[in-house]
């Protein structure tokens, strides 16, 4: 009996020896899920209920502007399901991260010079520089999770090895 128990912990302890998880991936991840809960929530604490249903409406007025708005609720989707791959160590998901991010900023900076809908996402800036500057601030928390994702040795091994 004492035996097959301690077999069993063996065969635990090998398993979970395959999921340690570095400690910058799992801040990476836990960062991903918490930026965008707070965005929701700050979201739906500035424009309340009503500001809300508001907002869906004038987002589905036209075919183009329903389009962006669910590409940005499945962008919203997929960094979500990238923070749960990232922790189970599939590569696959730090390069899609990076793409939605890509997607997010070009779409921001060129709807905010006027290239888009920016009455629908845009930031708003007297000039180009401003624009920008406002643009990677807003952005700074992702830029910090790819860097925690891309850049230490430990991450990039952690995603060669698994």
């Amino acid at each position: 009996m004492e035996r097959e128990v301690v077999q069993i912990f063996r065969k635990r302890s090998i398993h979970q020896a395959k999921l340690n998880v570095p400690t910058l991936v799992a801040v990476a991840a836990i960062a991903i899920l918490t930026t965008r809960g707070l965005d929701l929530l700050m979201l739906l604490n500035l424009l309340g209920v009503r500001g809300m249903i508001d907002f869906v409406h004038r987002s589905v007025q036209t075919w183009a502007l329903t389009l962006i708005f669910l590409g940005s609720l499945v962008m919203l989707c997929v960094e979500v399901r990238c923070a749960f791959v990232i922790l189970k160590g599939r590569t696959w998901g730090r390069w899609v991260y990076l793409g939605t991010q890509v997607i997010a900023v070009s779409y921001l900076w060129a709807s905010s010079l006027g290239w888009g809908y920016p009455e629908l996402f845009s930031i708003p800036g007297e000039s180009k520089r401003e624009i920008l500057r406002s643009l990677i601030t807003q952005k700074l928390p992702d830029l910090l999770v790819l860097f925690l994702l891309f850049v230490p040795s430990r991450s990039r091994l952690f995603f060669k090895l698994q």
